[in-house]
């Protein structure tokens, strides 16, 4: 995989590095990547259809609708493999060798990722907005367009367990990762956004080593 740079894209990276909301900071990372194996991509390539393979061979799971009846087209298994070796490049520290096939969403249509962008980045949305003059979901569509052609593309999100999640950082309250592929141009774009606590980074709700049970009831009912 390499990565590609875009203009259009780290202008909006630059505005989401660091989004201060008062209570809440969201963040945002665009990245794109060309989908060419390089040499340490190859040896990843072989060891996850390895993995792969094992997992077929060992299911017993008929199910149609399974993503072991997902893995067996080769197009699919193909496909796991580019968003897992963006996963790798986009945290080259982390090892992302248990994460399967069932941790990807396909999301039906562009509306299906506005539904949740709008959801989740309003405040965000407006602040460019403000800025800007016009809305930041339409310069991301035309971002994202650019480089891989919405179009022709499949978008996947990816949902993590928690204990393995490398976007999961100290305070978070949401975090979001979607993936816009597009098969013909060889080419991913990944895109993290997600929502921290400034009370906990700041320590206020938090001294390090003092986490109690109680404190953690704040969060009971937040979904990350």
């Amino acid at each position: 995989m390499k990565y590609l740079e875009y203009t259009p894209l780290d202008r909006i990276n630059d505005f989401l590095s660091h989004m201060n909301l008062g209570e809440r900071t969201i963040k945002g990372c665009l990245e794109a990547y060309s989908c060419k194996h390089t040499g340490t991509d190859k040896k990843l390539s072989l060891s996850l259809e390895h993995e792969i393979h094992d997992y077929l061979g060992s299911s017993s799971d008929a199910d149609s609708s399974s993503p072991v009846e997902y893995m067996c087209s080769k197009s699919s298994r193909k496909t796991l493999m580019y968003l897992i070796l963006t996963l790798y490049h986009m945290y080259p520290d982390f090892d992302f060798s248990a994460v399967r096939a069932h941790q990807f969403f396909t999301e039906e249509s562009w509306d299906c990722f506005k539904q949740i962008f709008d959801a989740y980045m309003f405040e965000v949305s407006k602040e460019w907005t403000e800025a800007n003059g016009c809305p930041l979901l339409d310069t991301l569509y035309k971002a994202l367009d650019e480089v891989v052609k919405l179009e022709e593309c499949e978008i996947y999100s990816y949902n993590p367990d928690s204990d393995a999640d490398p976007f999961l950082e100290r305070g978070a309250i949401w975090s979001f990762t979607f993936f816009f592929y597009n098969r013909k141009l060889k080419r991913v774009v990944s895109f993290h956004f997600s929502c921290l606590s400034n009370l906990v980074a700041d320590g206020f709700l938090m001294e390090e080593g003092s986490f109690s049970e109680e404190d953690g009831e704040i969060f009971d009912d937040m979904d990350i």
